[in-house]
């Protein structure tokens, strides 16, 4: 059971300060910790960027604390999207809406949507309340590296680039939220997160699966992204044995994802089983990618995930997180490293 950590009064004045300061102040969801900045002030949320290293076109999520404040954010609110709202906030589901006039580009990367979230975390519904305004958050980390899961990877990826880090404990789920966007009453799953597709269709029926090419552009999209520094492969299930064995000739130390023990052991391959159920994997995906990146070795190899749409979030985090950086061949076979 996560711990359910609350801030101080303290801690709670320093932070609001701060963003009205214009500083920014890491703080916890239940998703992955965000990086805040005040969303009604444009410099405050180009510090964001500039601390991330992330690109100006890639727009950010506001958080709110309740959905009564959406008026501020956004000129209409489809019925579906009302639906959403009413069963899934506060919680782990980013809706893309028609923007209001007065919301800045800084936010929308542009566009004339804005992303917007209702946070579950009771840290981050302190700090939402009593900042009484939105807050801008990514995740709290370099732009395309792994979402920080805890307060102290939040300290080592930004160090003094932020003003104010909320220590909230272990994030809940781990893992990024659900985001769907609205044209009109047609909604779109744009990145897979807790909030299944299944759990959407119960509400509001219909629900259209994956981009198109009139799709806003919304945070995590980018083929490479959620990355560790190491090389990653994703492999087969039947082969991450015999994969981890052959990389591993001549003393060359790999890292296995897995989500078993080893058939045997291995004297330079570092294996950590991440368990079989979804939930559990995803909560923990972060943090075992990152101890794995840190363990000096030449490769990540990852087991292949499940097929079933209770993996989807954590299918599509690792797709991206591989993606660039190595390739299985058509046979399944990773090439053999120098």
């Amino acid at each position: 059971m996560v711990k359910v950590a609350r801030a101080t009064q303290v801690e709670l004045e320093t932070a609001v300060q701060a963003l009205r300061d214009g500083e920014l102040v890491a703080f916890p969801t239940e998703t992955v910790y965000g990086l805040g900045a005040n969303a009604k002030n444009p410099e405050a949320v180009r510090k964001i960027f500039e601390a991330k290293a992330r690109p100006t076109t890639h727009p950010v999520i506001v958080h709110l604390d309740s959905a009564r404040f959406l008026h501020h954010w956004v000129r209409e609110v489809p019925e579906p999207a009302a639906r959403l709202a009413e069963r899934f906030w506060p919680g782990p589901l980013t809706m893309v809406l028609p923007r209001a006039y007065n919301v800045h580009d800084i936010l929308t990367g542009g566009q004339d949507t804005v992303a917007v979230r209702v946070p579950a975390h009771t840290m981050a519904q302190q700090l939402l309340t009593a900042f009484g305004g939105g807050i801008a958050a990514p995740s709290a980390n370099r732009y395309g590296r792994l979402s920080p899961t805890r307060a102290e990877h939040v300290r080592d990826e930004l160090g003094d680039t932020v003003r104010i880090v909320l220590d909230g404990g272990e994030c809940q789920i781990g893992l990024e939220s659900t985001i769907v966007a609205f044209d009109g009453a047609r909604a779109r799953l744009l990145r897979p997160g807790a909030v299944t597709a299944s759990q959407m269709r119960e509400v509001i029926g219909e629900l259209l699966l994956g981009p198109d090419l009139e799709s806003p552009r919304v945070p995590g999209s980018s083929p490479s992204h959620y990355s560790p520094r190491t090389p990653m492969t994703i492999v087969p299930t039947g082969q991450i044995d015999a994969q981890a064995a052959a990389l591993s000739e001549g003393g060359r130390r790999i890292a296995v994802l897995a989500q078993r023990l080893p058939l045997k052991a291995h004297t330079y391959v570092t294996w950590v089983n991440a368990g079989r159920r979804p939930d559990q994997y995803g909560h923990g995906l972060y943090a075992n990618l990152r101890t794995l990146d840190k363990a000096a070795c030449r490769r990540i190899l990852v087991q292949e995930v499940p097929p079933d749409e209770r993996w989807d979030a954590v299918r599509d985090r690792l797709m991206r997180a591989a993606s660039g950086v190595s390739e299985i061949d058509v046979t399944g076979n990773v090439a053999i490293l120098p």
